[in-house]
């Protein structure tokens, strides 16, 4: 049996919306990593897991790239992801849904 194509979003605290699919992966959760590399500039890591404990986990791994990097500091992030069954936008006058 297939598995069923969805979309997963993820809305983060300052509003800034990932949207990740189709896929048929078991994510439950979205990452970030807002690394402060100084003199103002500033790196965007991500990625999604499978489980909370799995996406937490990152949080060491991204204090041994701080140390390692020179970071002068990084903000970590996780959230939940939302399932939909339909592409973002979809449901938007004049824009076309993907068709199956």
């Amino acid at each position: 049996m297939a598995r069923k194509t969805r979309y997963l979003t993820a809305t983060m605290p300052d509003g800034y919306v990932k949207t990740i699919g189709p896929t048929a992966s078991p994510f439950t959760h979205y990452w970030r990593i807002v690394a402060d590399l100084g003199n103002g500039r500033t790196e965007v890591f991500w990625g999604h897991a499978k489980s909370l404990k799995e996406a937490t986990g990152k949080k060491d791994a991204a204090a041994d790239a701080a140390r390692q990097r020179g970071w002068t500091g990084f903000v970590f992030e996780v959230v939940e992801v939302v399932e939909t069954t339909e592409p973002p936008g979809a449901d938007m006058p004049g824009r076309k849904g993907r068709r199956r």
